[in-house]
């Protein structure tokens, strides 16, 4: 007897180090569970998918801590060392290693049309769906978070 898949999908709409990591370690979880795993990256979150985006990627502090020029840079120091302590893959080895694990990256077409980018500006691999493409698909999904 031939089982269908589960599927999971996530979607993540900001740049940030608490928005990146969050979407990949549930898509590479999914993955290993045997899950169809995609994460639809919008609005600022698309940032993530073009190429050199990740590496951008910084954590702001909440509140007006995050309004304090040059605290979200001090901050996203001290979050990307507790996480090399804790032995948490960086930002861009996790991506890598979700690419690896199958979990398929999506660009959101809104967002690319909106904010003017061009597909070679993607990194490799990632298609473009309509918010209708990825409703269709999270329609059926088994599992479909914000995260």
């Amino acid at each position: 007897m031939n089982e269908k898949k589960e599927k999971a999908c996530f979607i993540c709409s900001r740049n940030t180090l608490d928005g990146a990591y969050p979407a990949l370690i549930l898509g590479i979880n999914a993955a290993r569970l045997g899950m169809e795993a995609k994460v639809f990256y919008t609005f600022m979150g698309i940032n993530l998918v073009r190429r050199g985006g990740v590496e951008k990627a910084k954590f702001i502090p909440p509140g007006v801590m995050g309004a304090v020029p040059g605290m979200s840079s001090l901050a996203t120091a001290m979050m990307k060392k507790k996480a090399e302590k804790a032995h948490i893959p960086s930002l861009p080895e996790l991506m890598e290693m979700a690419q690896l694990e199958g979990v398929e990256l999506i660009a959101c077409k809104m967002t690319v049309d909106m904010m003017e980018i061009k597909e070679e500006e993607l990194l490799d691999g990632v298609p473009v769906w309509t918010a209708e493409d990825f409703v269709r698909y999270a329609k059926d999904a088994n599992l479909c978070l914000f995260t």
